[in-house]
């Protein structure tokens, strides 16, 4: 139970990363979905 703090934290700090790189992701997918017109849209 000694190292209890440090395995939450390393937790927290993987997780909290893997979200802020997720969010940096969806944000630029975002902007270029508006950036490309429908007819280059594959996904579509």
């Amino acid at each position: 139970m000694d190292d209890l703090g440090f395995i939450l934290g390393s937790y927290i700090v993987t997780f909290g990363s893997i979200a802020l790189y997720v969010a940096s992701v969806v944000k630029r997918s975002r902007r270029a979905g508006r950036v490309v017109s429908r007819e280059q849209r594959p996904w579509t």
